[in-house]
């Protein structure tokens, strides 16, 4: 395996990186209409932490941290550095030594399709990481990749300079041309559910406030009182007419 690496790639205005840093990655992935989530695989190694960063990107061999180091080199302040490799791995590619070399460097965080290990002392040092897997075992650095290339995590495209936002629900990638849409969408729906919170600590229901009574008639989801349901039940032989 050959590789590249790309210096000096475009990068998401820091002034929208830091603005999607205060809202959670579940409003930010509504707000653009639920695009950009990395999966469920992704978790955190740690609890209450939320980051934005723009993408420094890694392709790696499984098993091999070769291109981390050489990843290393690439990052600056305000990054996230971005691990991929060419076919699943759970090797343990990323430790407290990196972690102290990328937070001299500035980077916010980890995010990776691969393993962590050293998760005591990361948590420690409060380097925030996401990652599949957590495992002791080693690797080798053997085998070239690349650096600041497009890559593929968790079904979505994460180009270098893209934002990333990672929390406790998961991580999301805003591409680095929407992120002032993502900053003005996600105050729009923040500020939306902001009012419904309040009407809803005021006792008002979320079916008359979306308007979903209408959904469930139309749906052809009825109202029974009990004793109604209990008559049905016992006239039909079980529910939804089960003994027919």
């Amino acid at each position: 395996m050959s590789g590249l690496i790309v210096t000096g790639p475009p990068k998401a205005p820091a002034k929208d990186v830091d603005a999607l840093a205060g809202y959670g990655v579940a409003t930010v992935h509504e707000a653009l209409g639920r695009t950009g989530l990395l999966g469920a695989g992704l978790r955190p190694i740690q609890r209450g932490t939320r980051v934005a960063g723009t993408a420094v990107t890694v392709l790696s061999w499984p098993g091999d941290n070769l291109m981390i180091h050489a990843a290393v080199e690439q990052c600056g302040e305000g990054d996230i550095l971005v691990v991929t490799t060419t076919s699943p791995s759970t090797d343990g590619m990323f430790g407290e030594l990196f972690a102290t070399a990328l937070s001299r460097r500035g980077v916010r965080g980890l995010v990776t399709g691969a393993g962590v290990r050293d998760t005591e002392e990361l948590r420690a040092m409060g380097f925030p990481v996401w990652a599949a897997a957590v495992s002791a075992q080693g690797t080798v650095k053997a085998t070239g990749g690349s650096v600041n290339v497009p890559v593929v995590l968790g079904g979505q495209r994460v180009r270098p300079g893209d934002v990333v936002l990672a929390d406790d629900d998961g991580v999301l990638v805003v591409p680095r041309e929407r992120s002032g849409e993502a900053v003005e969408a996600s105050a729009a729906r923040t500020a939306k559910e902001e009012a419904s919170r309040a009407a809803f600590a005021e006792g008002e229901l979320g079916l008359d406030r979306y308007g979903l009574r209408g959904t469930l008639e139309r749906l052809g989801v009825r109202y029974r009182s009990y004793d109604e349901y209990v008559y049905e039940y016992e006239r039909d032989g079980g529910p939804h007419g089960a003994g027919e």
